[in-house]
């Protein structure tokens, strides 16, 4: 018992620090002790702010005090020392590791994990030093929370006061010298009663996140289970038609091998028919090259008996009923088949084309939705080049026929029936009939345009030009004002100022966008319409030297 007593007494003599022996002691105006290399070590960080505390009950020193050893305190240690009784061992350290909170009062190269922040003090506290919190009643009505190493944001900026005030006006958290200040007269509120505002709004939005968060889920399964059941539904119907369409294609290809029998058996019939009236005839030119052989000899003999003899025999034979007659028919040519065949090729496809359309009307085509960022857009991306044939004599294309510029100089182009002779415009090659963005760059006034390949190429006045027909839609630009153009109405555009403009075709929806295109996307136009062919992007300029570009994507 009297060794536990030195124990505890020792522990009197210990600097709350360094946790060990006083080393030359000193003690502050407060009565705390402690090493002096310890004290002026903590002090010297607190030189910038120039004002000083106490690490254990916090009270504070302007300006820095100076130390004096304490001589008794100093002998009593020493005694401790020459008995060779240590201090008490300290307890076992838990030093911070990364992501912990180190202690702010730990002296040398390793310090230990705080458990507590006091934002009174605004500092943390490893297990050691924070016990003047619990002993001292000055200190245990500072406010301790747990370690974290954001204390200076809880800290106002302006006057390095406590955050413990919102202010509702601004929507920010502010200290009590603020309300006097910069936020008098605003509507606030203590930190702690918006938090507990904050936190009944917060819990009546996790109740809707979990409500939508159910809904969803349900919405989830009911689609999935409706994705699977129409993927079932629809390989049955390919399954079938592909049946139905296999056994009308043998059906059609008996009908092609019945026809070919019957005019096998017609072309078999008619020859036979043919060679046997071709055998008599044969036979009867036989029979008459030899009577005018017999004949041409009788009629040079020169003995007048036997010609009179020979010629009454010869004359009296009676070709007619000798010979049997021949009548030969006109042949059957088989044009009339191949006409009626082809009627009918015409009539299946005529009734398959309306068909087609009961069929196609009865799929609902779910399309997806049209997309909204340049991002989005940029999937349906296309590269595009300009119709060098189409081209008007006075554009000059160049970068790969993807730059049109209008010069006054005619170009050598060939003729061709596609080139524009009226309008200064070029088409694209490529024909659109999917779902394609593009965009446009451009000096000087253009007309951005699609338009079906069989727009006039000769027009004469308007109904040439992009936009004055039905067969183009257009969108002009000049001098920073955009109008929309269709079978030659127009109709003024209004949105940013801008020198590219992108355009979104969706050909099956029926829908044309035109975008202005700069640090954001901004809808110009939209028209909604029934596209019934292909659509070919292309380009009218206005000013000499003007110029028109697909760009890159």
């Amino acid at each position: 018992m009297a060794q536990q007593g030195v124990l505890l007494d020792q522990d009197q003599f210990c600097c709350s620090v360094c946790l060990d022996l006083l080393k030359e002691p000193v003690t502050t105006i407060c009565g705390h002790s402690y090493c002096r290399s310890c004290i002026e070590g903590c002090w010297d960080q607190d030189d910038l702010k120039g004002v000083y505390s106490c690490p254990q009950c916090r009270e504070t020193f302007t300006p820095r005090p100076n130390l004096r050893k304490n001589n008794m305190l100093a002998e009593l240690v020493e005694k401790l020392r020459k008995t060779g009784l240590q201090a008490a061992p300290p307890p076992a350290l838990c030093y911070a590791g990364p992501g912990d909170v180190a202690c702010d009062f730990c002296t040398g190269t390793r310090k230990q994990k705080a458990l507590m922040s006091c934002l009174a003090c605004l500092a943390s506290y490893c297990e050691t030093h924070l016990k003047p919190h619990y002993e001292f009643p000055a200190l245990k009505k500072h406010k301790l929370v747990k370690a974290t190493a954001q204390l200076q944001e809880k800290i106002c900026s302006h006057h390095d006061k406590l955050l413990e005030v919102y202010c509702r006006t601004d929507q920010q958290c502010i200290c009590l010298l603020c309300v006097m200040d910069e936020h008098k007269g605003h509507d606030t509120v203590s930190a702690e009663a918006e938090r507990t505002e904050k936190q009944r709004q917060l819990g009546m939005s996790q109740q809707k996140v979990q409500q939508r968060f159910q809904e969803r889920e349900k919405e989830l399964k009911n689609l999935q289970k409706a994705v699977k059941s129409l993927k079932r539904s629809a390989q049955s119907a390919v399954e079938d038609s592909d049946q139905i369409f296999t056994e009308l294609i043998r059906s059609i290809e008996r009908r092609s091998s019945e026809v070919k029998e019957l005019i096998r058996a017609q072309e078999k019939a008619q020859v036979s028919q043919a060679e046997g009236l071709l055998e008599q005839l044969k036979q009867e030119i036989a029979e008459l090259r030899k009577r005018s052989t017999e004949l041409e000899q009788l009629s040079h003999t020169e003995d007048h008996i036997h010609f009179l003899q020979s010629y009454q025999s010869l004359s009296s034979i009676s070709i007619s009923s000798d010979l049997p007659s021949i009548v030969v028919r006109p042949l059957q040519y088989f044009g009339d088949v191949s006409k009626t065949v082809s009627e009918l090729r015409e009539k299946l496809e005529d009734f398959l084309k309306g068909e087609w359309t009961k069929i196609s009307t009865t799929v609902d085509v779910v399309l997806p939705p049209e997309p909204k960022t340049r991002e989005q857009l940029l999937q349906y991306s296309c590269q595009l080049t300009l119709d060098p044939n189409t081209a008007h004599r006075h554009l000059s294309l160049s970068e790969g026929n993807r730059k049109v510029t209008y010069t006054d100089q005619v170009q050598p182009y060939p003729d061709h029936p596609e080139r524009f002779t009226n309008y200064r415009q070029v088409l694209c090659r490529e024909g659109l009939s999917g779902r394609c963005y593009w965009e446009t760059g451009w000096t000087g006034g253009v007309i951005t345009a699609v338009s079906y390949k069989d727009i006039s190429r000769t027009e004469r006045g308007n109904d040439g030009g992009f936009g004055h027909n039905n067969k183009s839609w257009s969108l002009y630009y000049y001098r920073g004002d955009y109008c929309f153009r269709h079978n030659n109405v127009g109709t003024k555009v209004s949105g940013p100022q801008s020198s590219r403009v992108g355009v979104y075709l969706d050909h099956k929806a029926g829908t044309l966008s035109f975008y202005s295109v700069s640090d954001t996307m901004t809808l110009l136009h939209r028209v909604q319409t029934t596209f019934t062919q292909p659509l070919y992007p292309g380009f009218s300029l206005y000013n000499y030297n003007g110029t028109a570009e697909l760009v890159k994507l």
